[in-house]
């Protein structure tokens, strides 16, 4: 069974920075889209950022200009390097990935790691 492993979480003041790494256990055959959601207590989970094979990215706009998502060539691994954090964005991340070629709904998402406790403090 394929495993996704986040990494990175932690406390961070407003203002600073975290990056976010996530691993597959072993390659995933046809894996085409990778993303991050989060949830906060009492909130639905959200996308964050979504990146696909063909090198396609989008993000919600409460984190544009201030998250970037990337991955390495061979897929297997994506990142999210989150500068300028705020109170707001803490929450529990969690990465994602799709065999779809683009997927911005969490039901479309197969596979998803056991997420990662981000905390901004103000």
């Amino acid at each position: 069974q394929v495993q996704l492993v986040e990494s990175g979480g932690g406390l961070v003041q407003a203002g600073g920075s975290m990056r976010l790494a996530c691993a597959a256990s072993r390659t995933i055959a046809s894996i085409n889209t990778l993303g991050w959601y989060r949830q906060a207590p009492g909130k639905e989970r959200e996308l964050v950022a979504v990146m696909t094979s063909g090198g396609s990215t989008t993000y919600a706009d409460s984190v544009k200009g201030r998250f970037v998502i990337s991955g390495d060539s061979g897929f297997n691994m994506v990142s999210l390097q989150m500068t300028s954090l705020k109170a707001e964005d803490t929450a529990v991340y969690y990465c994602a990935a799709a065999s779809k070629p683009w997927a911005s709904l969490a039901a479309e998402y197969e596979y998803w790691g056991q997420g990662t406790q981000v905390t901004v403090s103000s």
